[in-house]
């Protein structure tokens, strides 16, 4: 394993989900409001290692996902890490990420090996369950007249609920807050149901948004 992976294991994992540049939401306000309901969740569930706020590799943007967690990072005196797809799954996607302020960087891969090692085949449980929503949301857009969901929200979806696992194996805790109470049902965020499904992610880790902005 790398260094750097071994260094993730000193840290308590922070990762914020949400809507990308097309959340029209100022982000600050949006901030503001995960940092209150943040600070109310460490007070019942506090921390016992250094916190580290990770990013899934979101171009930076004046608006959406890529601008609310660096307000979160600042607020809290988080460093931040990121996590990126391979370059075989996405080549653009370290490329494109926003990486200032970041302490250490980690490929999907490695997640997925910490991930396999604790738990030998989740990651195809992982990506068998993806699949299965992506069919029963593409039966829905269809009805709706819509196109299916375009073959990346895989890639994604596996990023995001792999890495949310294996964090929370390797590190021992974690916390995961939303940035809306009303996720899309067409984005990659819903598929945060899929950690919860197969018991990878416990409820009590998860910071609900609970505000209007």
């Amino acid at each position: 394993m790398s260094q750097q992976g071994d260094e993730l294991s000193d840290y308590h994992p922070v990762l914020v989900e949400g809507m990308g540049a097309y959340d029209q939401r100022d982000p600050l306000k949006v901030a503001q409001q995960v940092c209150r309901q943040l600070g109310c969740h460490w007070v019942q569930q506090p921390p016992t290692k250094p916190l580290i706020l990770l990013t899934q590799g979101d171009p930076l943007s004046a608006k959406g996902i890529s601008a609310i967690t660096p307000l979160v990072a600042e607020h809290f005196g988080m460093p931040r890490g990121l996590i990126y797809l391979d370059e075989h799954i996405a080549d653009y996607h370290w490329r494109d990420a926003d990486r200032s302020n970041v302490l250490l960087t980690l490929p999907y891969s490695a997640m997925a090996q910490y991930l396999e090692h604790s738990q030998n085949g989740m990651v195809a449980r992982i990506a068998s369950l993806i699949d299965r929503h992506i069919e029963e949301k593409n039966v829905t857009r269809s009805a709706l007249e819509k196109p299916p969901l375009p073959d990346y929200f895989r890639d994604f979806a596996l990023l995001q609920e792999v890495t949310k696992a294996a964090c929370s194996y390797r590190c021992g805790e974690i916390t995961i807050a939303h940035t809306t109470a009303d996720i899309p049902e067409f984005s990659v965020t819903r598929f945060y149901t899929i950690g919860l499904e197969l018991g990878l992610i416990d409820p009590a880790d998860m910071v609900p948004f609970d505000g209007a902005v």
